[in-house]
Order: structure tokens, then C-alpha cells, then sequence
């Protein structure tokens, strides 16, 4: 993910995993350590309580070595999550999603008493178990740390158990601090999450439903080690989806709505700190687990994420195909010179620097034109008699909607990103990039 006014941000693939997101890892480890303390013995039955990711992992271990698997879910996971599960042998118990933590009848309580009652059963417990950040310790944090040649400025990572980050966060640290570096632990999580009412120790607002799933919580857990995180910032589902979708189309990565609301975080802070730095961001899952949720439109339209117009693409869509290269006229070129530049060129307007470089003026060859025939203006004279303030702002993540009411105002509009013109957009390619999306 490259922009010149940015920070570097790269992605760490864990949806590459074998079964597909960075809950393998902890998985196996926890059942390796169970194994080697003498935890576990033949055909004993796992047990775990899970948003989806964690139980696929436990599942794959289980299929190898011969464990039987129970895994209980709130309702509020995708089906996808469920067959796949049902698929390498789990059994799986959906729980109600809108009960308290401490209720007999939610995920966690229910897995719980499963454990209790099922003779030779070991409750894996992700959410109390310390293999579970020590897993990332061991693996995670060192790859980021080698891959990166030590060089990391920022890692982004959910908190859902707090493993990853957890984890990880306490790995960078402590290399971090041997070579005389800093590195940032920052952590999106979603709006009705505790978590950033518990990390800044403010009152705890109630805790809301949110459609992300496996990040975020409304009860605390013990696997998350905040003194290793720097900042906690909100991310809304939307956003979170969106990404989710737009990182499938612009940069092929296929990844759910934690994931989104990941990266959404990240490209923010990318933003912010400009560029020389270097971010780390966790690809948590696969998009395969999401096909029915946020990759269906009726679906994302249903839950008020996906507005008709918004199915045709955005700003950033348009500027893909058509590139992102901008002719200027300097406010001194004469009218004249602008005109056969424009001629030459095969464009119809261009926006003006001034002596300072600043861009707040536009031309266009109507302007150019009505100057000339009203007397206005000479040949000669600068163009930025001609032209006009610069109006019709967009940005890369506008719906492409947006740049109808735009043209009824506006000949073109002009995409800018942190104070730059990225690109300018006509009525004509607009017109060609749908006749192109529909073909």
C-alpha cells in the first residue's frame, strides 16, 4: 500500500495460514502445551467457546491428532464460519449473541459447563490461557521484527483476546529497546467495544451490539496486556466493511470486516504520520468466512452499509483506470500558451499554481474562450485572469454518486488528498468508467 504522502504500511498475510487467519498459531500452541504438561490425553475432547477463527484452528489440530472438538458461537457469526467448522469435525453450538457474559446462557458460560460435564475434556479458555499471547511472542513478533529488518515504527493489531497483540506488542518492545528504537503499538477497535473505555481507565460506557466479528469485547479478558499498547481508536462497521471490500478489489487481498476495520485504522494513522515510517498491519482471516455478510450487497444494504449508488464504486475507482497524472499552468502563462497546451495536451482544463505553488484556481477552455470573445481578456494576458476558485472537491473515498451533483455544479471535479490534487474527473470519464464496469 504505497502513497507518497504516507507512511509505508505493510500487510502481514495471516490469512494464509492453513486455516486461514492468525488464530492457527495460538491454537496449536495451546494444544502443544497442553500435551507436554499432560493436559490431554487420547481422544480427549477440546472445548472452546469462539468467534470462529479460533475453533478452525483448533479443528485442523484436532482432525490431525485425533481430538474431538466443541466449539460454541454466538449467533451473530456468519453461517460460512459454522459449515466450516462443521466441516473438519467440530460439533458446534450457537449461543444467543445479546445476553450478558456472565449468563448461563452466553458462548463462553456454555462452553464452560460443556468442559465441566464432558469426562476427559480440556477447555482450551483463549481468553484466560497465557499460551495464547506467548504463541505470537514466539512466532509472530519475531517475523514482523526479521521481515522488517528491525526497521517497524508501527504495528496495528486488533484486540479480541489480546493474544496478537499482546504478544507481539511485547516482542517489538523489548527488541525495540535493545537497538535504541521506538515502536508503536496502535489497536482500532469497534464502536461498542469496551475496550478503549478500559484502556484510557474511563467509566466503561454500556456496551453496544457492533456486526464485526472476532475483535473487540464487552467483558475484559486476561490474555490482554495493555502496558504493551500505545493508542485505542474507534472504527464503525461501516468503515470497517468497506475497507474489508475495497482491499479485496484495489489491492487483492481477500479479508474480513476485522481485518477492514484494521487496515482503516492503519491507512488513518498512515496518513497522520506521514511519510518514512513504516506500519505493520495484521491480516487476521480470509474472506471465504464472509461471503454472505459484508461481500453481499444485500446483505451490507440491509444493515444500512451499502447505499445503491455506493455499488458502483468510489472516486479511487475511477482515478485507478485513469490515472492520477495532473497538467498545471502557472498563474503568469499567458492565455495563449495555456490553450495550445491544453490543445496539445487533449485536455479541457487545468488548475493554476501560483508563485507559492498553492492550487486554489482552475481553468477551463470555456473560460478561456468567453475572456477572449467578451473582450475581457488578450491572448497575452496571464490565465489566471481567466481563471476561477478551484470548487468540486472530492476525495479518493467519495462514492462515485457524489460526482453527479458535482458536474450539475461544476464542469469536473478535482480529487484531492492531504491538501494535493491526486487527479481531475470529467463527465466523459466518468462515462467511460461505467461503460467499462458494465461491459
Amino acid at each position: 500500500m504505497v502513497d507518497s504522502s504516507m507512511a509505508t504500511v505493510f500487510a502481514k498475510m495471516e490469512n494464509l495460514n492453513p486455516g486461514g487467519s492468525v488464530k492457527d498459531r495460538m491454537a496449536a500452541h495451546i494444544v502443544k502445551r497442553a500435551e507436554e504438561q499432560g493436559l490431554l490425553k487420547p481422544g480427549a475432547t477440546l472445548v472452546e467457546s469462539t468467534s470462529g477463527n479460533t475453533g478452525l484452528g483448533l479443528a485442523l489440530v484436532a482432525a490431525v491428532k485425533g481430538y474431538r472438538l466443541i466449539c460454541t458461537l454466538p449467533d451473530k457469526m456468519s453461517q460460512e464460519k459454522i459449515d466450516m467448522l462443521k466441516a473438519f469435525g467440530a460439533e458446534v453450538i450457537v449461543t444467543p449473541t445479546d445476553v450478558a457474559h456472565d449468563s448461563p446462557e452466553s458462548y463462553t458460560s456454555v462452553a464452560k459447563r460443556i468442559a465441566r460435564e464432558t469426562p476427559n475434556s480440556f477447555y482450551t479458555d483463549q481468553y484466560y490461557n497465557m499460551d495464547n499471547p506467548q504463541a505470537h511472542y514466539l512466532t509472530t513478533g519475531p517475523e514482523i521484527w526479521e521481515d522488517t529488518d528491525g526497521q517497524i515504527d508501527y504495528f496495528v493489531a486488533g484486540m479480541g483476546t489480546g493474544g496478537t497483540v499482546s504478544g507481539v506488542g511485547k516482542y517489538l518492545k523489548e527488541k525495540a529497546k535493545e537497538s535504541g528504537r521506538e515502536v508503536r503499538i496502535v489497536c482500532p477497535d469497534p464502536e461498542g467495544s469496551i475496550y478503549q473505555d478500559a484502556f484510557y481507565k474511563r467509566a466503561i460506557r454500556t456496551p453496544r451490539n457492533y456486526k464485526v466479528e472476532g475483535i473487540g469485547h464487552d467483558w475484559m479478558v486476561g490474555t490482554l496486556d495493555f502496558s504493551v499498547i500505545d493508542e485505542v481508536r474507534q472504527v464503525n462497521d461501516r468503515d470497517a466493511f468497506l475497507t474489508a471490500r475495497k482491499l479485496a478489489r484495489s489491492e487483492g487481498i481477500f479479508s474480513g470486516g476485522s481485518t477492514g476495520l484494521l487496515v482503516h485504522g492503519a491507512l488513518q494513522l498512515a496518513k497522520e504520520v506521514g511519510p518514512g515510517k513504516i506500519i505493520v498491519v495484521i491480516i487476521c482471516d480470509s474472506g471465504d468466512r464472509y461471503i454472505s455478510r459484508c461481500f453481499n450487497d444485500g446483505w451490507m444494504k440491509d444493515m444500512g452499509f451499502l447505499d445503491l449508488d455506493e455499488r458502483l464504486g468510489t472516486v479511487g475507482d475511477i482515478l485507478a483506470v485513469k490515472g492520477r497524472h495532473v497538467d498545471y499552468a502557472n498563474a503568469e502563462d499567458s492565455i495563449g500558451a495555456v490553450a495550445l497546451r491544453m490543445s496539445d495536451l487533449g485536455i479541457s482544463q487545468m488548475p493554476v499554481r501560483s508563485g507559492d505553488n498553492a492550487t486554489t484556481m482552475l481553468v477551463h477552455e470555456m473560460d478561456l474562450l468567453q475572456s477572449l470573445v467578451s473582450g475581457k481578456c488578450k491572448s497575452s494576458d496571464p490565465v489566471v485572469h481567466a481563471a476561477h476558485e478551484l470548487k468540486g472537491r472530492v476525495s479518493l473515498a467519495d462514492p462515485i454518486a457524489k460526482l453527479q451533483h458535482i458536474f450539475d455544479q461544476n464542469n469536473v471535479a478535482v480529487v484531492f488528498e492531504n491538501n494535493q490534487i491526486l487527479g481531475i474527473i470529467s463527465k466523459i470519464d466518468m462515462v467511460k468508467y461505467l461503460a467499462n464496469r458494465a461491459s
